[in-house]
């Protein structure tokens, strides 16, 4: 029943107000309106402080007694010892117990990126920035909603449940004894979140589809401005780099690995997490995530790195209105298209508006845009449980058959692994969810939706994929590059022995470059591993820069500024550092020339670098290249008094704000970096740019956590991180490892626990300052 409050008179109406806040003993829904007009100045007061009141009590963290009860309790079973580096080494009784910590110190370290992936993840960015989010939004809604993934969690094992509880409860009692925290949307964490965020790769496979795409089929709104195909391509190329060394090619007779994801800058923390039944996982961790994603335990280490494997399909649905209903033509009969209100919530000015957009689906999955009148639906693997299970058992395994038993879960359909561990083993992995298909078939295309033939047949078996074990060169490359040199010219998967499905992907300067720098050391120790993974030559300029040199040389005019430059790039050996002046001018030029060449290939191919590079060289001109490299001259000369930059000048790292999109400023302290873009060859990668108010470009993508590892009868590693490991600007690790970050210098890791205490900050429980 509702009270009308409207027929109280001022002080029966306040009573009715304080009951309901101090007691809560009805719902203030039924409350309805009541006019204020006779409130003396007191109660004017009283008035304002129970409209604080409300505020408070709807936006503040709602928790029961019992809920907190039982944190403080897990809490006591649980130990945080943070290293001199402010890096969490977390252990519980339980895997729980250490799942329930880690996400409490994640919290602790980035709250806001925590809740930002989950906020993404729920498709319910538009609720806080509005318009443009709300179709990838969309996006998120095709493929996984709240409905579906509650009743995943339902369904899993007791194990799995008891993990996924843990997660909430981290997240929560951090809430809970950090009140001053004010989240932008997520003011509690519930267990599902987790299987709408099971697999950690830096985009999963749902990027592959065009939010712009999706916006023109749904909005029908046609009208967009277009924007070239070149132009809306990522300049730098998301991926990672991996390397391991069999005990043959060791000093110490044990197996090496590097890790060295390529990530947007502080996308994943650095942690280690153990308990009393058996978790002893050290590495990187996507923020909110409770498993390591890239890292090792005490018996072996996983390296990930991103595939092109064709896992993903698009099919072309011819659909017609029958009877009033949308069918889709399949084999001798029409089908009807399911349609699914999906419900957005969308910020505009203070208020959240719901909109109401309704999706399509056909057999094959979403419909995600129109192809040559025809809708496009589009097929990928959809396994929350099976994805955020791999990701957790691959932490516990015990050595290569026990990581392969755990490949055979097969909902990895992203990622390559490189992996060594105690016993000598190295070894590698083309993905491991692969559908069968007709190899007669270009699945690279979209196909016919109306044939049954197009159908998948299945997955592959973990066997029948690509993958190398212990070649006998001892070492394994992958750059996201071709599995087929993984292990160098003799020792590689052969091409013909699959079909082009399962591993279409292309060399990259990278890929050449691992292979030549690995094939040149006869030994490695974790220094000379290190000193391979940065290594600073650039594949990429080796046809490149030849090509603006001929350029020249047949010009008729020669200025002498132009030649003085041009007789540096005749003499650099395409290694880049931070003194370098020709490494400098040739990655500006080779910019400028790449970015021409793009426009100059229809805008559907998605060219690799080496690819990019012919073009850039035979359809520009002699005169082309030489007036863009005279334009890096002039910027040079304007930006920064001469053309004689070096490299590091021009290149930086900073970190002066831990906002998800930082801001760069040339007047505050950073520091030369003397690597680049991976685009060019560069093993070691730091994608970066100018920003509004800068000459100096500043990085925001590429090595993030990087890490050696030797697995002996003792782990013995070294790592470093993009600046720090918390995101507070006030913290004393906010930005302690920038310096050796940008100069490619690693720091001990503290693996057992008598290492942690030599070199101890602080140790605490959950809940404690």
């Amino acid at each position: 029943m509702v009270l009308l409050c409207s027929k109280l008179d001022d002080a029966q109406y306040i009573s009715l107000l304080s009951l309901y806040f101090f007691s809560k003993s009805f719902p203030f829904s039924y409350l309805s309106p009541h006019p204020l007009t006779k409130l003396n100045q007191n109660m004017r007061s009283f008035f304002c402080f129970l409209s604080l009141c409300t505020t408070i009590c709807l936006s503040a963290q709602s928790f029961t007694s019992a809920e907190i009860a039982r944190w403080k309790a897990q809490a006591q079973r649980i130990t945080i010892d943070r290293d001199v580096w402010g890096i969490p080494h977390i252990h519980g009784k339980t895997d729980a117990d250490a799942v329930f910590g880690m996400l409490y110190t994640q919290c602790e370290d980035d709250f806001a990126r925590v809740e930002d992936n989950y906020i993404i993840a729920e498709g319910r960015m538009a609720e806080v920035e509005g318009e443009a989010a709300l179709y990838r939004d969309l996006r998120a809604r095709l493929f996984l909603d709240t409905l579906q993934v509650k009743a995943v969690y339902a369904k899993s094992p007791a194990w799995m449940k008891v993990l996924l509880n843990a997660f909430a409860d981290g997240a929560n009692y951090y809430l809970y004894t950090h009140p001053e925290v004010k989240p932008r949307l997520l003011r509690r964490f519930q267990p599902w979140m987790p299987l709408l965020f099971s697999e950690g790769s830096i985009g999963g496979n749902i990027s592959i589809v065009s939010v712009e795409r999706l916006k023109n089929f749904y909005s029908k709104d046609h009208s967009t401005s277009y924007i070239p195909e070149w132009e809306r391509k990522s300049w730098e190329p998301v991926g990672s780099n991996g390397f391991a060394i069999a005990p043959k090619k060791s000093a110490t007779g044990n197996a090496l690995l590097m890790i060295n994801p390529h990530t947007s800058f502080y996308f994943r923390s650095e942690l280690q997490m153990t308990s009393d039944e058996g978790l002893n996982a050290y590495g990187a961790v996507t923020w909110g995530q409770f498993f390591i994603y890239q890292g090792f335990n005490q018996n072996c280490g996983w390296m990930h790195t991103s595939s092109d494997a064709d896992v993903v399909d698009e099919y072309l649905e011819t659909v017609e209105k029958k009877d009033g209903v949308l069918k889709y033509h399949y084999g001798k009969e029409w089908r009807p298209v399911t349609i699914k209100k999906i419900k957005l919530g969308c910020k505009v000015g203070d208020k959240v508006e719901m909109r109401e957009i309704p999706a399509y689906f056909t057999q094959h999955g979403p419909i995600i845009g129109e192809k040559d009148g025809k809708w496009a639906a589009i097929r990928m693997m959809n396994e929350p449980l099976g994805a955020l299970q791999q990701s957790y058992l691959r932490t516990k395994a015990t050595g290569y058959a026990s990581y392969n038993k755990v490949m055979d879960i097969r909902t990895n359909s992203s990622n390559n692994t490189v992996f060594a561990d105690n016993q000598g083993n190295i070894a590698y992995w083309h993905g491991d969810f692969m559908p069968k298909r007709d190899p007669k078939i270009n699945w690279s295309a979209p196909v016919d939706g109306s044939d049954p033939k197009n159908e998948w047949q299945g997955l592959h078996k973990l066997s029948e994929i690509v993958q190398v074990l212990n070649p006998a060169n001892g070492w394994i490359q992958n750059c996201n590059s071709t599995p087929f040199t993984v292990a160098g010219a003799e020792n590689s998967p052969q091409r013909s022995k699959y079909p082009v499905y399962m591993a279409p992907d292309a060399e990259n300067f990278r890929g050449i470059n691992a292979v030549r720098v690995l094939s040149r050391f006869s030994v490695f120790t974790l220094d000379s591993l290190i000193k391979a993974a940065y290594d600073p030559h650039l594949v990429g300029f080796e046809d490149l820069i030849p090509a603006l040199i001929a350029a020249y040389e047949l010009a008729e005019n020669k200025a002498t500024r132009t030649s003085e430059a041009i007789a540096l790039l005749k003499k650099w050996d395409f290694n880049l550092g931070t003194e370098s002046v020709a490494g400098a001018l040739s990655i500006l030029w080779g910019e400028k020339i790449h970015r021409l060449a793009r426009q100059r290939v229809p805008s559907d191919e998605d060219l690799e670098n080496l690819e990019l590079n012919a073009t850039a060289i035979n359809k520009t001109t002699a005169q082309e290249k030489i007036n863009l490299f005279q334009e890096v001259l002039d910027e040079l000369t304007r930006d920064f008094g001469d053309w004689r930059t070096s490299w590091g000048a021009i290149n930086r790292f900073q970190r002066i704000t831990g906002a998800i999109q930082p801001t760069f400023d040339d007047a505050k302290t950073s520091y030369p970096v003397g690597f680049t873009s991976s685009n060019w060859g560069s093993l070691p990668a730091f994608a970066a740019r100018t920003y509004p108010g800068t000459k100096k470009r500043y990085g925001s993508v590429g090595n993030s956590f990087v890490a050696a590892v030797e697995f002996g009868k003792r782990i013995k590693a070294r790592a470093v991180v993009t600046g720090g490991s918390n995101a507070n600007p006030q913290s004393p690790h906010f930005n302690d490892q920038g310096k050796l970050y940008a100069a490619g210098q690693f720091r001990d890791v503290y693996f057992y626990p008598e290492d942690v205490k030599a070199h101890l900050e602080k140790s605490y429980r959950p809940g404690e300052r």
